[in-house]
């Protein structure tokens, strides 16, 4: 989504224009709208998009920006203290706004806003869907405060290292399937717990009940 088109600096403007936001949201409605599949597993890959979820979830959940960021692919603390004042300075900008798919545009990026669409249209399908980890999740966050139950169709895969991550799937009151302590994003982590989802199928549609067996 974001190759060579980079985001506006959150900092001091709005990530995505609204004509940009629309062609996100067109992107990940269509990729799903196409898809034939049991499952919907979503990841993502970037550099600096943890400060994206760190801002989105800040401005929605509210509390300390600074505690939602955590040091993403590894920065030091020169970097993480940067990377605070960013997320601090793009909350701060957008004090003022309330909708949520508003602040996924002011805030957010061009992958999160295609991860939001790709789960409406999942939900549209009747497709479910596993989300990988901060970035993900934080993605869908405007979704589940803008409809409550809009993500019932949703299972976070794991629990990523950020510590942000936790506290957002807390507040989703969300269960991780694994929590390995993971933070390679690409979908990686959820990818890792399909194998639980595919081990829960087998035993609802095959394995006998009590009653089955000996009734």
């Amino acid at each position: 989504m974001g190759v060579g088109r980079p985001t506006g600096d959150v900092r001091v403007e709005p990530a995505l224009s609204t004509e940009r936001f629309d062609q996100c949201v067109a992107a990940g409605r269509a990729a799903v709208e196409s898809l034939d599949a049991d499952l919907l597993v979503l990841g993502e890959m970037g550099i600096g998009n943890t400060t994206a979820a760190a801002a989105v979830t800040a401005a929605l959940l509210g509390g300390d920006p600074a505690d939602w960021v955590g040091r993403g692919t590894g920065v030091d603390d020169d970097g993480l203290a940067r990377k605070r004042a960013a997320v601090i300075a793009a909350v701060t900008r957008i004090a003022g706004v309330t909708d949520p798919l508003e602040v996924l545009r002011e805030v957010g990026g061009a992958e999160l806003v295609a991860i939001a669409a790709a789960v409406v249209a999942a939900r549209l399908r009747g497709i479910p869907v596993l989300l990988d980890g901060y970035v993900v999740t934080a993605a869908v966050l405007p979704l589940a405060v803008a409809v409550p139950g809009a993500l019932d169709h949703c299972q976070v895969g794991h629990c990523s290292a950020e510590p942000g991550h936790r506290r957002l799937v807390e507040h989703l009151a969300k269960q991780p399937l694994l929590d390995l302590g993971m933070r390679l994003g690409e979908a990686s982590g959820a990818m890792a717990a399909v194998p639980l989802v595919r081990m829960a199928c087998a035993g609802i549609t095959h394995v006998p009940t009590f009653t089955e067996w000996f009734g």
